[in-house]
Protein backbone atom coordinates (compact mmCIF):
# COMPACT_ATOMS: atom_id res chain seq x y z
CA UNK A 1 0.00 0.00 0.00
CA UNK A 2 1.34 3.42 -0.63
CA UNK A 3 2.28 5.98 1.51
CA UNK A 4 0.04 8.74 2.60
CA UNK A 5 -0.80 12.40 2.38
CA UNK A 6 0.73 13.79 5.66
CA UNK A 7 3.56 11.43 5.96
CA UNK A 8 7.04 12.24 5.84
CA UNK A 9 8.52 11.35 2.36
CA UNK A 10 11.04 8.05 2.84
CA UNK A 11 14.77 9.56 1.74
CA UNK A 12 16.40 7.58 -0.96
CA UNK A 13 20.22 7.62 -3.10
CA UNK A 14 19.51 6.47 -6.56
CA UNK A 15 21.75 7.05 -9.42
CA UNK A 16 20.35 8.88 -12.30
CA UNK A 17 20.48 8.41 -16.00
CA UNK A 18 24.29 10.07 -16.03
CA UNK A 19 25.44 8.38 -13.62
CA UNK A 20 25.63 10.75 -10.43
CA UNK A 21 23.42 10.25 -6.68
CA UNK A 22 20.71 12.22 -6.16
CA UNK A 23 18.98 12.08 -2.76
CA UNK A 24 15.46 13.09 -1.69
CA UNK A 25 16.79 15.29 0.88
CA UNK A 26 18.78 17.06 -1.61
CA UNK A 27 15.84 19.31 -2.30
CA UNK A 28 14.23 19.72 1.29
CA UNK A 29 14.28 23.77 1.87
CA UNK A 30 14.60 24.02 -1.62
CA UNK A 31 12.08 22.66 -3.71
CA UNK A 32 8.91 20.67 -4.28
CA UNK A 33 9.50 17.55 -5.76
CA UNK A 34 7.17 16.23 -7.98
CA UNK A 35 8.31 12.28 -7.25
CA UNK A 36 6.92 9.80 -10.16
CA UNK A 37 7.60 6.38 -10.92
CA UNK A 38 6.90 4.02 -13.60
CA UNK A 39 7.32 0.30 -14.60
CA UNK A 40 9.93 0.52 -17.52
CA UNK A 41 12.15 2.52 -20.21
CA UNK A 42 10.89 2.14 -23.62
CA UNK A 43 6.88 0.97 -22.67
CA UNK A 44 4.83 3.25 -24.83
CA UNK A 45 2.65 3.90 -21.48
CA UNK A 46 6.02 5.30 -20.05
CA UNK A 47 7.07 6.87 -23.04
CA UNK A 48 3.88 8.81 -23.97
CA UNK A 49 3.67 9.78 -19.79
CA UNK A 50 7.25 11.12 -19.77
CA UNK A 51 7.18 12.53 -23.05
CA UNK A 52 4.08 14.86 -21.57
CA UNK A 53 6.21 15.96 -18.70
CA UNK A 54 8.99 16.48 -21.05
CA UNK A 55 6.47 18.86 -23.51
CA UNK A 56 5.08 20.75 -20.46
CA UNK A 57 8.76 20.99 -18.04
CA UNK A 58 8.23 24.58 -17.01
CA UNK A 59 5.38 23.52 -14.87
CA UNK A 60 7.50 20.40 -13.36
CA UNK A 61 11.26 21.81 -13.26
CA UNK A 62 11.81 25.81 -12.12
CA UNK A 63 12.86 27.93 -9.31
CA UNK A 64 10.17 25.65 -6.83
CA UNK A 65 9.86 22.60 -8.10
CA UNK A 66 11.84 19.58 -9.34
CA UNK A 67 10.56 16.14 -11.22
CA UNK A 68 12.65 13.19 -10.47
CA UNK A 69 11.18 10.02 -12.18
CA UNK A 70 12.20 6.39 -10.88
CA UNK A 71 11.98 3.20 -12.62
CA UNK A 72 13.55 -0.25 -11.83
CA UNK A 73 15.76 0.20 -15.02
CA UNK A 74 19.55 0.57 -14.74
CA UNK A 75 21.19 3.32 -15.34
CA UNK A 76 22.29 2.88 -18.56
CA UNK A 77 19.07 1.71 -19.84
CA UNK A 78 17.65 5.19 -18.81
CA UNK A 79 20.58 6.98 -20.44
CA UNK A 80 19.81 5.45 -24.02
CA UNK A 81 15.88 5.92 -22.90
CA UNK A 82 16.60 9.55 -22.25
CA UNK A 83 18.36 10.26 -25.12
CA UNK A 84 15.80 8.69 -27.38
CA UNK A 85 13.04 10.39 -26.20
CA UNK A 86 14.79 13.70 -25.72
CA UNK A 87 14.26 13.61 -21.23
CA UNK A 88 16.30 16.62 -20.25
CA UNK A 89 15.24 15.92 -16.21
CA UNK A 90 16.60 13.14 -13.92
CA UNK A 91 15.97 9.63 -14.60
CA UNK A 92 16.53 7.82 -11.47
CA UNK A 93 17.50 4.08 -11.29
CA UNK A 94 15.87 1.77 -8.61
CA UNK A 95 17.60 -1.36 -9.92
CA UNK A 96 20.07 -1.85 -7.07
CA UNK A 97 19.12 -2.76 -4.21
CA UNK A 98 16.49 -3.70 -6.87
CA UNK A 99 13.11 -1.40 -6.22
CA UNK A 100 14.22 -0.50 -2.62
CA UNK A 101 12.93 3.13 -3.30
CA UNK A 102 9.54 1.89 -4.79
CA UNK A 103 9.13 -0.50 -2.20
CA UNK A 104 9.64 2.19 0.32
CA UNK A 105 6.49 4.44 -1.22
CA UNK A 106 4.56 1.13 -1.05
CA UNK A 107 4.68 1.11 -5.13
CA UNK A 108 6.40 -1.79 -5.99
CA UNK A 109 4.95 -4.71 -8.15
CA UNK A 110 6.24 -8.03 -6.09
CA UNK A 111 4.81 -10.81 -8.90
CA UNK A 112 5.89 -7.96 -11.52
CA UNK A 113 9.29 -7.54 -10.60
CA UNK A 114 9.12 -3.22 -10.95
CA UNK A 115 7.02 -0.09 -9.62
CA UNK A 116 3.56 0.56 -10.51
CA UNK A 117 2.60 3.82 -11.79
CA UNK A 118 2.82 6.02 -7.84
CA UNK A 119 3.12 9.56 -8.33
CA UNK A 120 4.10 12.05 -4.99
CA UNK A 121 4.24 15.60 -4.66
CA UNK A 122 6.57 16.29 -1.91
CA UNK A 123 6.41 20.01 -0.20
CA UNK A 124 10.32 21.93 0.48
CA UNK A 125 9.86 20.18 4.75
CA UNK A 126 9.90 16.72 3.04
CA UNK A 127 5.72 16.18 3.70
CA UNK A 128 3.40 14.19 1.53
CA UNK A 129 1.12 16.73 0.05
CA UNK A 130 -0.61 14.49 -2.64
CA UNK A 131 -0.33 11.35 -4.49
CA UNK A 132 -1.78 9.25 -7.29
CA UNK A 133 -1.23 5.54 -7.83
CA UNK A 134 -2.73 3.67 -11.08
CA UNK A 135 -2.27 0.26 -12.09
CA UNK A 136 0.01 -0.44 -14.92
CA UNK A 137 -1.54 -0.16 -17.85
CA UNK A 138 -3.48 3.31 -16.57
CA UNK A 139 -1.59 6.55 -17.35
CA UNK A 140 -2.04 9.36 -15.16
CA UNK A 141 -3.30 13.11 -16.02
CA UNK A 142 -0.81 15.60 -16.05
CA UNK A 143 -3.08 18.45 -14.58
CA UNK A 144 -3.82 16.68 -11.80
CA UNK A 145 -0.16 17.33 -10.95
CA UNK A 146 -0.08 20.62 -11.42
CA UNK A 147 -3.41 21.65 -9.43
CA UNK A 148 -1.40 19.76 -7.08
CA UNK A 149 1.59 21.92 -7.09
CA UNK A 150 -0.85 25.00 -6.71
CA UNK A 151 -2.16 24.02 -3.56
CA UNK A 152 1.39 23.61 -2.04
Amino acid sequence: MAIEVGTEAPDFALKDNHGRTVRLSDFRGEKNVVLLFYPFAFTSVCAGELGELRDNLPAFVNDDTQLLAVSNDSIHTLRVFAEQEALEYPLLSDFWQHGEASRAYGVFDEEKGCAVRGTFIIDKEGVVRWTVVNALPDARDLGEYVKALEAI
